[in-house]
């Protein structure tokens, strides 16, 4: 999309999400015709007070006079306080809608869009850009409304006192605004590189955060400090710039400004000595031309305010125009999936790889199986599993579930039928309870937690708790041991009481007492299901029905544990190979 289409695209979808609450907008407009109305009311009050009010013509004056800018003084501070306040209403329902669509398209954007490392940027688009778009949406309709109405009004004034002098100021005008739009696309440059670094800077320091304790271990703190200086470095001199741009265009108005007031002065000098311009009338002049000035800054430093508000919404309107996870079914299961699953002759590649991730693989698991998947890292396990859930679509071939192909299912309904304990578990800043029971199946009740905590071993330690069921886990679950926090999972699993279980490497990070406590209660969970099991260490799937042995993306062997050690091919060199090491 060329540029100024793009521009223009961005006005007309900012707008038309303000444009919602139109009422509120009216009525903040009505508001800021009001203010705009009361100030050149001032200036026109000057012709009378200084030719009939000094002079003594008109003794009332004295009380009138004053009682009137009192007036219209308030009066204009009631109708900016009813105007900003409307207008804060609407920026913040825009940011809340904007928000809430960002959020719903981040909930449902494909997996593949989390792998590409954003995170940064996406927290940069909630945080910083759509607080801008809102802000500066309706600060630049401030400013375009209310000052154009001051500028308007101000120069009905200057042409009733004096035609030939406002001649003057409306011929050096135009000359500002054209030496200011040299300016813009500058501007917005900048401000789109700002947005960039602002999201670097996001990213360095959740990076610090997250990473801290081996920063601390491997001595990286002149690595992390040499990233953020260089990233706040950039910032610095992309804000600088922006100021600088900003900066210039204020001194260059004030010349052009000089050179216009210097050429009235001297125009009227020259009408009042010829008697057609009396004191009152150049004085009330004066007093619009020096109020005209600082709205006509305003307006044309809100070119500024407008590139920065077209950069933030290019960034959060990107999100919320991002794909969402293809939906290409709409098909149900009446109730509870059987648990048969089969991989017909599935293939995948990924995005600019040289080879395929998965080649051919046909594997079929009977209801209530257990089938371990095991290999060497990168023989495509992983992957597998997650064509499942449709994180990963295959190239090529077909996944089914009880006969069907999962491709005509509808994702939830899917969904629905599966469960994940994997070794990085995601457990959320709440309580014990909220992440037990969490999901949209059911509410699960008290009783049910406690249920599937005991099934997990973990109720003892639970109700050890001050808080019991109530204890908060802390932001990833760092209050939990790394045991704890997969019973906990477990626990989840538990309570969806899904047909299909999916556990990608559950113990491979936990030590043998963390190991041998897990591995207990996944066999519980375990019961009655048809498990797809990726495994490292071979010990804990002996017991398997079935073990399949992946490398390079293809099925090497199939059989029981005893089945493939009698022929001594892959799976027992694997299995020799740990029992060495072990």
């Amino acid at each position: 999309m060329p540029p100024q289409s793009l521009k223009n695209s961005l006005w007309a979808r900012i707008y038309s999400r303000v444009g919602i609450y139109w009422k509120g907008l009216a009525l903040a407009i009505l508001f800021m015709a009001g203010a705009a109305a009361t100030q050149p009311t001032l200036a026109v009050a000057m012709k009378p007070l200084l030719d009939e009010g000094f002079s003594g013509a008109k003794p009332e004056y004295v009380w009138q006079v004053p009682l009137a800018i009192i007036a219209l003084i308030f009066l204009r501070g009631l109708c900016n306080f009813f105007s900003d306040y409307l207008l804060a209403w609407v920026a913040n329902n825009v940011l809340l809608g904007v928000r809430r669509d960002m959020f719903e398209k981040l909930l449902t954007m494909p997996d593949s869009d989390f792998k590409k490392g954003d995170t940064g940027r996406l927290l940069n688009r909630f945080t910083v850009d759509a607080g801008n778009v809102t802000s500066y949406a309706t600060e630049v309709l401030t400013v375009i409304v209310r000052e154009s109405l001051v500028v308007i009004a101000m120069i009905g004034v200057l042409l009733y006192m004096s035609w030939e002098l406002t001649l003057i100021i409306l011929v050096t005008m135009p000359i500002s605004v054209l030496i200011s739009r040299s300016f813009i696309a500058r501007m917005r440059r900048i401000n789109q590189d700002t947005v960039n670094m602002n999201a670097e800077l996001t990213r360095v320091v959740s990076e610090g955060i997250d990473g801290q304790r081996v920063v601390k271990l491997f001595d990286g703190y002149e690595f992390e400090r040499s990233r953020f200086s260089y990233v706040s470095g950039r910032l610095r001199r992309f804000d600088m710039r922006a100021a600088t741009s900003d900066a210039a265009m204020t001194p260059i108005t004030q010349v052009i400004t000089a050179i216009a007031v210097a050429a009235v002065i001297a125009v009227a000098l020259n009408q009042a000595n010829t008697g057609t311009l009396t004191v009152g009338s150049f004085a009330a002049f004066m007093a619009a031309l020096a109020q005209i000035f600082d709205p006509i800054k305003r307006l044309t430093k809100v070119a500024g305010r407008m590139q920065k508000m077209l950069v933030a919404a290019e960034s959060v309107f990107t999100l919320v125009d991002q794909p969402s996870e293809p939906e290409t079914g709409t098909g149900r299961f009446e109730g509870r999936a059987q648990g048969r699953v089969e991989f017909r002759q599935v293939s995948h590649r990924f995005a600019d790889a040289q080879k395929d991730t998965l080649s051919d693989v046909s594997i079929i698991v009977e209801p209530g199986q257990t089938v371990a998947l095991v290999g060497r890292s990168g023989s495509g396990k992983t992957t597998l599993v997650n064509m499942l859930p449709r994180f990963v679509s295959p190239l090529t071939g077909e996944i089914l579930i009880d006969g069907r192909d999962i491709a005509s299912l509808n994702l939830r309904a899917l969904r629905e039928q599966l469960s994940l304990v994997s070794q990085d578990v995601v457990l959320f800043d709440d309580t014990i309870a909220v992440n037990v029971g969490y999901g949209a199946l059911h509410e699960a009740t008290e009783a049910e937690i406690l249920s599937a905590l005991s099934a997990a071993n973990l109720l003892e330690f639970v109700e050890g708790l001050p808080l019991g069921l109530q204890t908060h886990v802390g932001e990833n679950a760092t209050r939990l041991s790394g045991g704890q926090r997969q019973r906990l999972a477990i626990a989840r699993a538990l309570i969806k009481n899904a047909p299909i279980l999916i556990l990608d490497e559950a113990t491979s990070a936990l030590d043998n007492e963390s190991e041998r406590q897990v591995q207990a209660s996944l066999e519980t969970l375990m019961k009655g299901r048809t498990t797809l099991v990726i495994a490292h260490r071979l010990s804990t799937v002996q017991n398997a029905d079935m073990i399949v042995v992946m490398d390079h993306g293809k099925v090497v062997e199939q059989g029981s544990h005893a089945e493939l050690l009698a022929r001594g091919g892959a799976y027992a060199a694997l299995y020799q190979m740990q029992f060495r090491e072990e």
